[in-house]
């Protein structure tokens, strides 16, 4: 081979990796739609008369996941079962925020941690590599942090709505939380930089909790009471 037909060969090579990368793109732009779209859905719960319609706001969210399984199962046909985390960078961050979502979604539903396992159904996706395109367990924790952060938030305005025992069963969920990310040895930069600011999500709603116990407002959640 000549050193003419090797650098057509490689041009090939180039140009077909491309064409893949332009198909990832765009299916990926649709999931950035989608994910703003349930995204401002679930802002809706931090106004005053949102925390009155929470069942109504989920609701709609697990319509628009059904969109997000359908772009999904488009995005699995664009490259070879094999190659995932070699183009990985192009859904890494849409997936992260989607995983986010979706364990909002069932926090808000339950007040409980999702497992991977159901965001992974919820987004209509696996958790074995070996089948392809997956929700890596990594991608998972950082939408779970993401979401932390997400209910510290939700804990200030919860006192602005009057909803004063709410905060206390987000601080100890938080809690229980953090408890679990400290058993994990976290080796990747990004999601141990997305866990140190995990303590001042902690910070912030213990201090939530704080003001209200001093002003005589904070009530332990009795069992069984409402959400």
């Amino acid at each position: 081979m000549s050193v003419t037909e090797m650098f057509s060969h490689i041009q090939g090579f180039l140009s077909a990796d491309q064409e893949v990368r332009e198909d990832i793109r765009k299916v990926v732009q649709g999931l950035e739609q989608t994910a703003r779209e349930i995204l401002t859905v679930l802002q809706s719960v931090h106004q005053p008369t949102g925390f009155k319609d929470i069942p109504n706001k989920c609701l709609k969210a697990r319509e628009l996941f059904s969109t997000v399984q359908i772009h999904i199962g488009e995005l699995r046909t664009k490259f070879p079962v094999e190659q995932y985390y070699r183009f990985h960078e192009h859904w890494r961050f849409v997936l992260q925020r989607l995983a986010f979502l979706a364990s909002f979604v069932v926090y808000l539903e339950t007040e409980s941690l999702v497992m991977r396992e159901e965001v992974a159904k919820i987004l209509g996706t696996e958790v074995n590599r070996e089948k392809g395109f997956h929700l890596d367990v990594e991608d998972y924790l950082a939408g779970v942090l993401i979401m932390a952060s997400e209910l510290s938030r939700l804990a200030v305005n919860s006192v602005t709505a009057g909803d004063y025992g709410r905060p206390l069963r987000i601080s100890n969920f938080i809690n229980e939380l953090d408890s679990g990310f400290r058993l994990l040895n976290l080796k990747n930069d990004p999601l141990r930089k997305r866990y140190d600011g995990l303590k001042y999500d902690v910070k912030k709603i213990e201090e939530v909790v704080y003001d209200l116990s001093i002003r005589g407002l904070a009530k332990e959640p009795e069992a069984g009471g409402d959400k």
